[in-house]
């Protein structure tokens, strides 16, 4: 386990938001142990359209994952919406995480 993945959950959801310029685009959650503080890697939910800005965040998130146990799920807003994930899952926006201190 990398010294990077002790920072806490606001300051990997920073170091998301400053590392992936393309989730502009995109609605960005975390979920899992990593919001208790616990377990071995940081789940990351991704909603959004497909095409070339998803692309451009994948890529962007592979680099980020260079760092961080990064576990990076993907769906479209139907998805997300049909399946009523985000608050099955507890999901946290990066943005209100990144802002907490």
């Amino acid at each position: 386990m990398s010294a990077t993945f002790l920072m806490s959950a606001n300051g990997v959801a920073t170091h998301i938001i400053n590392s992936c310029p393309s989730l502009k685009d995109f609605d960005a959650y975390m979920f899992g142990s990593t919001l208790k503080g616990i377990g071995k890697d940081i789940d990351i939910l991704i909603v959004g359209p497909s095409g070339e800005a998803l692309s451009d965040l994948k890529k962007e998130m592979f680099e980020a994952a260079r760092e961080l146990p990064l576990d990076v799920m993907y769906m479209l807003p139907s998805e997300a919406y049909e399946t009523n994930f985000v608050i099955q899952e507890g999901c946290v926006e990066l943005a209100v995480l990144a802002d907490m201190t």
